[in-house]
């Protein structure tokens, strides 16, 4: 199968000019991976919900996550777990925003908002963050406008569904195919709007309307996603088809996690999306060592 980025992106003119300077873009241009940490302040995302809601315990955790060596962090106010429904355009912001503005001054490392709304893009952004990471791919209201305006880096991630319904009977013919068809048309919607080609990232959105084959034909055909000019990023971390594969609990599935982010990079991913970032970090050093990559 043609790469994703060399096929769709060789003929497209840049939607700027110039080289970034900014240490994100930076990052995610570098060979090594880029380690992103999840910093999830909601009281119902499937792993860590509740544990970091309030203020302080979010820039405890958020400042760990950076010691602990992540290159990013993600900052999310909206579970995505299968079955939520998403939080009010009042309360998401009021979840984000004040961790970003706590942090960005306590952190040497940039910060990502995890959002749909263009509303909350804006207000993150304002507040200090680099980069904004939609499950729904720029296609709310307002968003791909949004995201053009801001002129920061951004993740498109493939879903079927919503999470509402994501995991009621999804379904494809080619899961492969039908991912990279869709990331490959939010690129060039990103590019026609006027987004940088150097600022975009793709995720093929692993357990996000997908089953246990689907997941696994994805991560064994992550090279058909990568390619210059386009960063993939894979967030498998603890996520249900690891239980499903080792019938580990989610406190368990550290072993999983690992071994799925060796074999994403092995494949070519540029970000790994994880809560472990210390032990992420590890995977990361010793394949650089040996250059497996």
């Amino acid at each position: 199968m043609t790469r994703l980025a060399g096929a769709d992106l060789a003929h497209r003119p840049p939607a700027g000019t110039g080289t970034s300077t900014h240490a994100l873009s930076r990052a995610l241009a570098a060979r090594r991976p880029v380690v992103c940490g999840i910093l999830n302040v909601t009281p119902d995302s499937f792993s860590d919900g509740g544990r970091f809601h309030g203020l302080e315990a979010a820039v405890e955790h958020g400042c760990t996550l950076a010691a602990d060596g992540a290159d990013l962090i993600d900052i999310g106010g909206e579970s995505t777990r299968p079955g939520s429904r998403p939080p009010t355009l009042a309360e998401e912001p009021d979840r984000v925003v004040p961790v970003v503005e706590a942090l960005v001054g306590q952190v040497p490392v940039p910060l990502s908002v995890d959002t749909s709304r263009p509303e909350v893009m804006r207000a993150a952004v304002a507040a200090g963050a680099s980069m904004v990471n939609d499950v729904r791919a720029l296609q709310w209201p307002g968003a791909l406008q949004a995201a053009a305006q801001l002129g920061v880096p951004v993740c498109l991630m493939h879903m079927q569904g919503s999470p509402e319904t994501m995991q009621t009977d999804p379904h494809y013919r080619d899961v492969v195919a039908e991912v990279r068809t869709f990331l490959a048309e939010r690129i060039v919607a990103c590019l026609d709007a006027g987004i940088r080609p150097e600022h975009l990232v793709v995720d093929p959105g692993f357990g996000f309307g997908k089953t246990l084959t689907h997941t696994v034909a994805l991560l064994a055909s992550l090279d058909a996603f990568t390619g210059p000019g386009v960063p993939v990023m894979v967030g498998l971390s603890r996520k249900s088809v690891l239980g499903q594969l080792t019938g580990r609990t989610v406190g368990d599935r550290l072993p999983g996690s690992l071994a799925a982010a060796l074999v994403a990079v092995q494949r070519g991913a540029s970000v790994l999306r994880v809560h472990d970032v210390a032990a992420t970090r590890d995977v990361v050093a010793v394949l650089d060592a040996v250059g497996t990559r």
